[in-house]
């Protein structure tokens, strides 16, 4: 039997969004920039997608750009707001438990001399609102948290910390890390005071290589990338139809009988965290039930290094994350766990399982007897 328990890092792609690119490179293969015919059907294709996704946000279709993905997205949002907006201020304040995509386009503008200011969470993942508070100023022009931490699930209050920004600064912005949030939860940006929103194809059962931002017509934001002036000169570059197309699909598809969806994703996370607590020295990381993220489970084990483990899951067809895929090509300790206050021993020792609504129960029973098999094996090598 196969489980595939690794949502977070990719998704398996609709076959309906799969029949819409394919339509796209082989029959309406133009360029929608091309003033002729297959042009103008290409172009049509663009506007659909913006169509549908700005629905699905209960936005105006024109604050829709479409890009490579989620670190795109998030760097555009991140230095593009920040390069337009360094008149009106120099720092930005973001947390400690974010992905890459938003860590290292800080680091790149604290080198180009703006301030940042991470912000400590709590055991849960969440964080310190009195901290985000405290840390507003006058000279704050961009806060970028994300939705859903792709490692433990913990979930932000978006509305509060957009109250706290917009009492504290008025002028500052709020980006949104919506990578592991969008089609998990309903998101109203202009109700919930979010002003740029990222979302990645791959992770909604669309294509890879492909996403979107949401960017307030309010923003002030710079390009990153120039060239012919696509997407009115804010995203350059030959738009990827077929991706857009099957991002199109995904997005619409993800909030069709949604309800249900989440109803069996949380189903799911309830189930299994009650198996794995009843395993000898497995501990949950995260937020407790009913508050967390319906898809993820970040679990440590007792005296198993997480890299063992996952191959030794692996081997029986059971396909699983040591934290996040994006940088599992650089080891390292993860900077979510220790913000967390995952005890030392745990944090070589961690794994996060994640499901999509394609997720069987089945998948899961069969997970936790192949774990009731191999932890005892495992550790018991671990001490010889």
């Amino acid at each position: 039997m196969e489980a595939y328990l690794d949502n977070s890092s990719t998704t398996k792609v609709y076959k309906e969004a799969v029949e819409k690119m394919q339509e796209a490179m082989e029959v309406e293969y133009g360029n929608p920039s091309s003033l002729h015919k297959k042009g103008v059907i290409a172009e049509e294709y663009v506007k659909e997608a913006k169509k549908v996704i700005a629905n699905t946000l209960k936005v105006q279709e024109k604050e829709i750009y479409f890009t490579s993905g989620g670190t795109e997205s998030n760097n555009l949002a991140i230095i593009g707001t920040a390069l337009a907006n360094k008149r009106a201020g120099m720092h930005i304040i973001t947390s400690s438990i974010e992905h890459p995509s938003v860590t290292n386009p800080m680091e790149y503008l604290k080198e180009q001399g703006f301030t940042i200011t991470y912000l400590p969470v709590d055991k849960k993942g969440c964080i310190l609102l009195d901290k985000l508070e405290e840390a507003m100023t006058e000279d704050t022009i961009l806060v970028s948290i994300m939705q859903v931490n792709n490692e433990i699930g913990s979930v932000q209050p978006l509305e509060e910390i957009s109250a706290i920004i917009k009492k504290k600064n008025p002028k500052a912005f709020f980006h949104v890390d919506g990578i592991q949030g969008y089609g998990k939860y309903v998101i109203r940006p202009k109700k919930m005071g979010i002003d740029l929103y990222s979302v990645s194809g791959h992770k909604i059962h669309g294509p890879k290589g492909v996403g979107f931002l949401y960017v307030n017509e309010k923003v002030k934001i710079k390009p990153i990338l120039f060239g012919g002036g696509q997407q009115k000169g804010l995203r350059s570059g030959t738009e990827n139809i077929p991706g857009i197309s099957g991002l199109c699909v995904a997005s619409k598809k993800a909030y069709e009988q949604f309800e249900s969806k989440i109803k069996h994703l949380y189903e799911l996370r309830e189930y299994f965290t009650e198996q794995l607590l009843q395993l000898e020295g497995v501990f949950i990381n995260g937020m407790e039930e009913g508050k967390g993220a319906p898809h993820i489970v970040s679990a440590s084990f007792d005296g198993v290094r997480s890299e063992v483990l996952l191959h030794s899951l692996e081997e029986r067809e059971i396909y699983v994350s040591a934290g996040s895929a994006c940088s599992s090509n650089k080891p390292s300790i993860s900077q979510t766990l220790t913000a967390i206050g995952v005890k030392k021993e745990h944090l070589d020792g961690t794994i996060r399982f994640s499901f999509s609504h394609l997720t069987t129960k089945e998948e899961l029973e069969y997970t936790i007897e192949v774990l009731k098999q191999l932890l005892p094996m495992l550790r018991k090598y671990r001490r010889m």
